[in-house]
């Protein structure tokens, strides 16, 4: 199992836009691929969103990553910070 958490850290409100507008899809895409068990991403504060994600192995978490950076969201937040931390068990 690979475990995402952390947090999304928007710099102003711009940013902000980008995610409420690209996160619906991203999230929507992210459930439906092979081996994603849990894909939460909730606002925390004006700029920040908590994320926590889970994966059944290292292959599915990483295809996700590869269709995530090459995803409208991808490229649309590629300026965001994030704050995550990965652990597998």
């Amino acid at each position: 199992m690979i475990h995402l958490t952390g947090k999304l850290i928007c710099a102003d409100e711009a940013q902000a836009g980008i995610v409420r507008t690209y996160l619906p899809e991203h999230i929507r895409l992210t459930r439906a691929e092979p081996g994603c068990e849990r894909f939460e991403v909730t606002q925390a504060g004006p700029l920040v969103w908590d994320v926590a994600e889970r994966f059944t192995d290292r292959v599915a978490f990483e295809a996700h990553q590869a269709r995530s950076r090459d995803s409208a969201w991808g490229r649309a937040s590629a300026g965001i910070a994030r704050d995550f931390t990965i652990r597998e068990d």
